[in-house]
């Protein structure tokens, strides 16, 4: 009995305490598999690097602006634009160069050089082409000066961004973007000055009379400038770019890279000038590297995905240096071997001639040497012959069997040109095309300069010339000129015997 109210008091105490409000339980710790992006603050830095740097942007930049406003000479009827790319008229040009739509595998050939070259740079000098000449890098340099013009240098920004809104603050922010817009403008309406001629296109913009297509343009190119140059910056070149995921394959241990010298370096401490370097490491910890990279990485440890090679740490770190009268050289441009070598005291040299820059010294020769071969010998004329599909035959009164084609001559020339068209391989037959006086077993087809002339031919055979269902021949075409011919095959169709 005592038993039984002794359980029937735990059942009770039980559920009581099932009715009471329990204390909530602990939350679980949620993991961020993302990490918080930290704005980077680049320092302004003088120097050997920071001058080069200015320099290519100075004259990439000077190019992408004038380049439409450079005239070139093609003779009457032909645009004067030195790089134009001509959408209407289906053509490209560049200089004395001048590329039909037939002739896009040059692009495909100028791909492959690009691609290849910067392969072979990669593999010599490291990401030269991201610190330097990169778009990306050119429009940032130019973004972030623009910032540093109204908000001062690291350490000023660094106190406007994490002060209240005020109205100097809030002046210097809107005179900051208000520059932004206007590179971003002035980008976007360059870019649309390469498919026009750039002074009708200009004045047609700023007239409103340009066309939707060209005002969509400045938009998509000046916002792309805007935001990628001013809000991304180094998030681009992190996480946007592939180039960095590739560069891995394309270094090896005789590459140049911005490296620091750890054997030299380290154990870093912080130090003051005059005082002894004995038994420590030359690098003083003063995070200079860090304060000026554009992309915010340390580059004392290691080579990284984020590095874009730009050396601005290496005018930093020389800089310091010197202060402590220290040997520069503690981050420099060096490949791993050398690094390796003078930590042992032995020589260091620059070693160019390895077998990946080989293999790609011999594709650019190659890819380069049949484009300019073909440059050199393309011809000005083609021919395109399009046979009938319904009907494939006609068979007329006298027995004869007739077939008919579009022919296209393509003049590549701007002179009117006469061309001698011709068929071989069915004996007897007879040409005639519409709109061209005359025929038989010869036709005079006229061009006009610098445009595809289209003819709707007729090839007529006797019967007895028509052995089956389908006989080989070809069109030839012959320049009244100059003589060159120009040979096409194709097929002369008949009924089944």
């Amino acid at each position: 009995m005592a038993t039984t109210d002794r359980a029937g008091a735990e059942d009770r105490t039980a559920g009581r305490q099932a009715r009471a409000p329990q204390p909530p339980a602990k939350a679980k710790k949620k993991v961020s598999l993302y990490a918080e992006y930290q704005k980077v603050y680049p320092r302004r830095i003088r120097g050997t690097f920071r001058s080069l740097k200015t320099a290519a942007a100075v004259l990439l930049l000077g190019f992408y602006f004038v380049a439409p406003f450079l005239r070139w000479g093609r003779g009457p009827g032909a645009p004067d634009q030195a790089i134009l790319i001509d959408m209407p008229g289906r053509r490209a040009y560049f200089f004395s160069i001048e590329i039909w739509p037939q002739e896009v595998y040059y692009l495909t050939g100028l791909l492959i050089l690009a691609a290849v070259g910067l392969f072979f740079v990669t593999a010599l000098f490291g990401r030269i082409w991201c610190g330097f000449a990169c778009w990306q890098t050119v429009w940032t340099d130019w973004f972030l000066g623009v910032e540093r013009w109204f908000e001062g240098d690291r350490n000023e920004r660094r106190r406007l961004d994490g002060s209240a809104w005020s109205g100097p603050k809030l002046a210097r922010k809107l005179g900051k973007w208000a520059t932004w817009f206007v590179i971003s403008l002035a980008t976007g309406i360059a870019f649309t000055l390469y498919f026009g001629d750039a002074y009708e296109t200009l004045a047609a913009i700023f007239t409103g009379r340009a066309g939707v297509a060209t005002y969509s343009f400045i938009a998509i190119i000046g916002g792309s400038a805007f935001v990628l140059a001013g809000w991304a910056r180094e998030q681009v070149c992190i996480y946007m770019c592939p180039w960095p995921r590739l560069q891995g394959a394309m270094f090896d241990e005789d590459s140049y890279i911005v490296s620091y010298e750890s054997w030299r370096g380290e154990p870093r401490a912080p130090a003051r000038p005059g005082q002894s370097f004995e038994g420590r490491g030359h690098c003083v910890d003063c995070r200079m590297c860090v304060q000026v990279c554009p992309t915010g990485i340390d580059i004392r440890e290691g080579t990284q995905l984020a590095c874009i090679g730009c050396a601005l740490c290496i005018d930093a770190c020389n800089g310091v240096m010197d202060r402590f009268g220290l040997p520069r050289g503690l981050i420099r441009y060096d490949s791993e071997r050398n690094i390796g070598a003078r930590s042992q005291g032995r020589e260091t040299r620059f070693t160019a001639v390895r077998p990946r820059t080989i293999i790609y010294a011999v594709v650019l020769l190659l890819v380069g040497a049949i484009m300019l071969y073909s440059l050199l010998n393309r011809s000005t004329t083609e021919l395109s012959v399009l046979h009938d599909r319904a009907p494939l035959w006609v068979a007329m009164s006298d027995g004869s069997i007739r077939n008919g084609y579009t022919v296209k001559l393509l003049n590549m020339v701007r002179e009117p040109r006469s061309f001698d068209l011709r068929v071989e391989g069915v004996e007897g037959a007879e040409l005639a095309a519409v709109g061209v006086d005359g025929g038989g077993d010869s036709l005079a087809l006229p061009v006009d300069p610098d445009t595809v002339g289209t003819y709707r031919v007729f090839v007529t055979a006797p019967p007895e010339a028509v052995a089956g269902e389908r006989i080989d021949m070809w069109f030839a075409i012959t320049d009244a000129a100059s003589g060159e011919t120009r040979r096409v095959e194709n097929v002369f169709a008949g009924p089944a015997r």
